[in-house]
């Protein structure tokens, strides 16, 4: 999440009118698919700006977008991103939610139903954790989500979800993600989280080793068994941070 905040008056939930660009775009896609891998950049707190694929929020999740296609090179692996509206969560309409499950529904249309790997980032990172309740969503990597006090957890129930939060942080802080984590266990998920050493919000500092963790952590969900089902292999990221009691680190 930006923390340059843009407060714009905010109205009723925004909804995709009819004609409206897809809410799904394409980054990989060589024909008949088995899973996808749907990447969810960051945004702001409030805007009802166009939301535009050179803002720097956009643009940084392309090198992790580049990682997992590398990390997974099967060409039956759909790989794309959610396009937003708006640059920003707008209170009670969150509007990212509404352009991911479109997604989603998009998805579905194109590639039928196959299992889905969400990778967020920030307001990113807090709208894939919002709609893994959706029937395909087997899992969700989440990097330095925003997760506010009171955000929900039953929909995580039997999905996996791997939280890679840097302890410098000053955007989002990486002890809601850990407390977040633990509320998610207590409904039922397979989740954990990662603290990246000297990691901050922008992913900028030790950059490589957020990439490589966000590619190996959705080769692990593709290749783990859907849910309900066992985390995954017992030397993976996500058994690795279901170890610890609070965080592991990185």
């Amino acid at each position: 999440m930006d923390s340059r905040t843009r407060r714009t008056p905010l109205g009723a939930p925004g909804r995709r009118p009819a004609g409206d660009r897809p809410a799904l775009v394409p980054l990989r896609h060589g024909g008949p698919a088995s899973a996808a891998v749907l990447v969810l950049h960051g945004g702001r707190a409030d805007s009802l700006a166009p939301s535009r694929p050179w803002n720097v929020a956009a643009l940084r999740m392309r090198p992790v977008a580049r990682a997992v296609a590398a990390a997974v090179p099967d060409d039956e692996v759909f790989l794309g991103r959610v396009r937003y509206r708006h640059r920003g969560w707008n209170g009670s309409r969150a509007d990212p939610v509404q352009d991911a499950r479109q997604a989603l529904t998009e998805l579905t249309r194109l590639v039928g139903d196959v299992p889905v790997i969400l990778v967020g980032h920030s307001m990113g990172g807090r709208t894939a954790l919002r709609v893994a309740d959706a029937p395909q969503v087997r899992g969700v990597v989440a990097l330095a989500p925003w997760c506010p006090e009171g955000e929900p957890v039953a929909q995580l129930r039997d999905r996996k979800v791997i939280v890679l939060h840097g302890d410098r942080d000053r955007v989002t802080d990486p002890q809601a993600s850990v407390s977040f984590v633990r509320r998610a266990r207590d409904a039922g998920s397979h989740a954990g989280v990662l603290l990246v050493k000297a990691g901050d919000h922008a992913m900028l500092r030790r950059c490589g080793t957020w990439h490589r963790a966000t590619a190996a952590a959705v080769a692990e969900l593709l290749t783990s068994g859907g849910p309900p089902g066992p985390p995954g292999p017992a030397d993976g990221l996500l058994a690795t941070a279901l170890a610890a009691s609070g965080a592991g680190v990185l």
